[in-house]
């Protein structure tokens, strides 16, 4: 498991490779303790991290993701192709556009887009 911290339009933000294999249970809590244990205020994960249950809105888990990052100030970034959940799902594409219209919770698909992103 791989973890590169790098800094993007003047924050560092933690990005995990895709070989992290993160648990459903615990993920809101996994990724605020990371994010501390680097110190940094952005974590970024590949959405292949993820277990499939995070993309179905009634498991709670993106909200929980949500409701802790806004807590404990953290952002968190989904990097990667969400388009098939997107497209499954209208209430999956209204909550993306949603998150990504706040601060804590954002879906993009690659370093790039976050870097534009936190530059704007």
């Amino acid at each position: 498991m791989s973890r590169t911290v790098v800094e993007l339009a003047n924050r560092h933000v933690l990005v995990l490779d895709a070989s992290h294999d993160l648990a459903a249970a615990t993920l809101a809590n996994d990724l605020i303790g990371l994010a501390w244990e680097h110190e940094v205020e952005i974590i970024a994960v590949p959405v292949e991290c993820l277990p499939g249950e995070v993309f179905s809105l009634r498991s709670g888990i993106l909200g929980e993701m949500a409701q802790k990052a806004a807590n404990y100030r953290v952002r968190m970034v989904i990097l990667g192709d969400v388009s098939g959940h997107v497209a499954a799902s209208k209430a999956f594409h209204d909550y993306v556009y949603e998150t990504n219209n706040g601060l804590t919770l954002w879906m993009v698909p690659d370093m790039a887009a976050l870097e534009a992103r936190l530059g704007a």
